[in-house]
């Protein structure tokens, strides 16, 4: 098989809509015709793209990179025999852009810099994604980074649209001298006697989800301390043995402290680029939504704990 860009536009749909039934349904297609071209797909790669579940599929660290490439070419592709608007040039222009707690934030707007020199992003700190979509939906903002969840995404008028940029596994910090810091992994009700800090609600489905996922493993936490703040401040609390708290994978550990995935892997999230339809056009979209990916792509680099865990967790048997 050779690679065509309608490969790469059904790996993409795919992606977006988490659903090989639902990608399917959009692009036209029978779900077994769908199913079909990804494994030929898959088999040109040499490896899983997606990982499969029982509400749908999301991508493989490995799958991530491939479509994010795919974005960038399907995007240039599009852009072939366009000519720029007549004028004096490209007029400057500041985006308003809201994001949740999200460590690529810096690495986008870095950049978008780069990338986008005609464009300027102004940029609000907004913790509640629900907050987020209200903002979008009123005009007061042209994009964002909200967060969803599993069974739980994100819901907005069409005004808006959104593009998932990845979704990952959640897990926790714990002193280093914690009798299960040394584990490769820990298994949540191994901590079911721990104090917890946890983020407020974010209007999405946090702290729902861990409530829920610890109900799954038996528990209730007995103490819970409601923090947002400075991330040095609470691994400074953790390290001091005061309490342990979920995390995201890219998490750069300070001294003392230690970061490892959660058994069966109960807690994800996934991250969105979502913007105002009239506000932001698609190859805008589009550059933003390739700034947001490298920017991941360059944490994952920096954070061997989530490296270790993608390639135990998703490791492709040889023949």
């Amino acid at each position: 098989m050779e690679l065509e860009l309608r490969h790469l536009r059904v790996l993409c749909a795919i992606a977006d809509a988490g659903s090989v039934g639902r990608a399917a349904a959009e692009l036209g297609y029978s779900q077994p015709a769908m199913s079909t071209q990804l494994r030929r797909i898959e088999r040109y790669f040499g490896e899983s793209l997606f990982e499969r579940g029982p509400t749908g599929v999301r991508l493989t660290p490995y799958g991530f990179e491939v479509v994010a490439q795919a974005r960038d070419v399907l995007s240039r592709a599009d852009a072939i025999g366009r000519r720029p608007a007549s004028g004096a040039g490209p007029a400057h222009r500041t985006l308003r852009v809201a994001a949740t707690n999200s460590p690529m934030l810096a690495g986008m707007m870095s950049g978008a810099r780069t990338r986008l020199p005609d464009v300027s992003l102004a940029v609000s700190s907004v913790y509640a994604s629900s907050r987020i979509v209200e903002l979008l939906e009123e005009g007061a903002v042209d994009a964002a980074i909200a967060a969803d969840y599993p069974g739980r995404e994100l819901e907005h008028s069409d005004a808006v649209a959104h593009r998932g940029i990845v979704t990952e596994p959640t897990f926790v910090a714990l002193p280093s001298r914690h009798p299960l810091g040394q584990r490769s992994q820990v298994a949540l009700a191994d901590l079911a006697e721990e104090a917890w800090f946890l983020t407020p609600d974010d209007g999405a489905g946090w702290p729902g989800v861990f409530y829920a996922a610890c109900a799954a493993a038996g528990f209730t936490p007995a103490v819970t301390h409601e923090f947002l703040g400075d991330q040095q401040q609470l691994q400074g609390m953790i390290a001091d043995g005061l309490g342990v708290a979920v995390v995201q994978p890219t998490m750069r550990p300070l001294p003392h402290v230690v970061v490892k995935p959660l058994v069966g892997t109960p807690l994800w999230c996934r991250y969105v680029l979502a913007w105002r339809r009239t506000a932001v056009a698609e190859e805008l979209a589009d550059a933003l939504f390739q700034c947001a990916a490298e920017a991941h792509r360059r944490l994952i680099a920096q954070s061997p704990h989530l490296r270790t865990w993608a390639a135990r967790t998703w490791s492709v048997p040889g023949p």
